[in-house]
């Protein structure tokens, strides 16, 4: 659960969804070391619930979850923070799939695996992205 008294140096806030646990703990992992905290749900509902609880910058979400597409969480995502940036990661990619999520509000997709610096790259972008709306809406 993420916790925001735990994350006073944590400037980006993001969620992990992914029903491939190893992959979704390691990806974790390796967030961290670069000074990104997540919070991993392995589900798209677990993702919907720890999003109703807590706020995000950027959620990278798979596009084939065992209970929910990921589109469809991209959606609902949308319609409970619009301002929540939407990273697609999948291992099923398509342009079809990819011309989806854009056209649902993603902010990108990628195809796993995929390179873990342009991951951390786009999250970032996502991040300054998110920022600049906010910034530009006050």
């Amino acid at each position: 659960m993420f916790n925001k008294n735990n994350n006073k140096n944590c400037l980006i806030r993001i969620l992990l969804a992914d029903d491939e646990k190893a992959y979704v703990n390691v990806l974790s992992n390796r967030l961290a070391k670069r000074g990104i905290d997540s919070v991993k749900t392995y589900s798209g509902t677990e993702a919907i619930q720890n999003l109703r609880a807590n706020d995000f910058d950027v959620a990278v979400i798979d596009l084939k979850m065992e209970d929910m597409d990921g589109i469809e969480v991209l959606k609902i995502f949308k319609k409970m923070d619009p301002n929540i940036e939407v990273i697609i990661l999948t291992g099923h990619g398509s342009e079809t799939a990819a011309m989806e999520g854009i056209q649902f509000g993603a902010f990108d997709y990628l195809i796993k695996p995929c390179d873990f610096d342009e991951l951390v790259e786009k999250i970032k972008t996502a991040h300054q992205k998110k920022l600049y709306k906010q910034l530009t809406r006050q």
